[in-house]
């Protein structure tokens, strides 16, 4: 369907915290080696912030934010997972992330947060928020579904059969 020429631009997923279910982080690993087959591709686990049980939850996103922040270059392309972010069929996300690929910036960082969300001043840094449904999954679930997404998005562009309309 659609065919273009992918530009080196690096891909990173930046996630809070190890994915503790070892079905999710196997199902995860699946889908990274599915990704790396048409764009470089990276995730990143960033731990969890110490005693976060004892930390109230506007603490634990500051803390978080911190990691988050000090991950980031002046120069990537920020796009929150978030549940306030746009919302897109997999063919729209598919031509969206077309132009991002192909656009001036050197890395396009997908950022994870906790169970929390995010610090104002990583919502402050982001370039958007994109928003996988409207329901309310797990941190650890919204992984799963954000690369399987992506994956499918990278088999649209390459007219492959993965996506049925």
């Amino acid at each position: 369907m659609f065919k273009f020429a992918i530009k080196i631009m690096k891909t990173t997923l930046i996630i809070v915290g190890q994915t503790r279910n070892k079905h999710l982080s196997s199902l995860l690993a699946d889908y990274k080696e599915r990704i790396l087959h048409y764009i470089p591709f990276d995730i990143e686990i960033l731990p969890e912030p110490r005693a976060s049980r004892s930390l109230s939850e506007e603490q634990q996103k500051n803390q978080e934010g911190l990691q988050i922040l000090a991950h980031l270059q002046t120069s990537d392309f920020v796009v929150l997972l978030d549940e306030r972010g746009q919302e897109m069929r997999s063919v729209e996300y598919a031509n969206h992330l077309s132009k991002l690929l192909q656009g001036s910036h050197r890395r396009i960082v997908y950022i994870i947060g906790g169970p929390y969300g995010f610090s104002k001043e990583v919502y402050q840094r982001c370039s958007e928020q994109f928003s996988l449904s409207k329901m309310t999954f797990s941190h650890e679930m919204i992984r799963l579904l954000f690369l399987e997404q992506l994956y499918r998005a990278l088999t649209i562009l390459h007219g492959q059969p993965y996506h049925h309309e």
